[in-house]
């Protein structure tokens, strides 16, 4: 049982997670008023706020206030911040948007009568847009610097 109470109480695991759960609520209710409640939200990557940007940018800003600057955790968490984000906007992104061209490949196929492609329907949010990623940077720092002043 000390485990789970360590865990809960320590301020490097409070702070990124609250600022992912944040996030994957925000994602769901701005998906849900522009287009309609999808559960794959829910868990799900891409959307507004990226909850991606949002958990390592909540590690790196809580990570030095605790360690500071000159520490190895906080270079170890600025590195792994940076391939996160790069990820989410880059191998991501990319993958997104082929998944649309050939989604859309497919439904042309299909209305011109012709055999559709042997491929399931791809997933058409999972990586992120620049505001997208702001958006989670910002909902980081916000989330660090709360739990960076909670009295445990």
């Amino acid at each position: 049982m000390n485990f789970i109470a360590d865990l809960f109480t320590n301020k490097i695991f409070i702070a990124p997670a609250s600022a992912w759960f944040l996030a994957q609520i925000l994602k769901v209710i701005i998906d849900t008023v522009k287009s309609g409640f999808c559960k794959e939200r829910l868990i799900g990557g891409g959307g507004m706020p990226s909850s991606h940007a949002a958990t390592v940018t909540g590690l790196v800003v809580i990570t030095g206030a605790i360690y500071g600057g000159g520490s190895f955790e906080l270079v170890m968490a600025l590195f792994f911040a940076f391939i996160v984000i790069y990820d989410a906007r880059g191998v991501r992104y990319e993958t997104q948007r082929q998944g649309i061209a050939l989604n859309n490949l497919n439904d042309e196929r299909k209305e011109e009568g012709k055999q559709p492609l042997d491929i399931i329907k791809f997933k058409e949010k999972l990586g992120h847009t620049i505001p997208e990623l702001v958006a989670g940077m910002v909902l980081g720092v916000i989330c660090a610097v709360i739990v960076y002043h909670l009295p445990f």
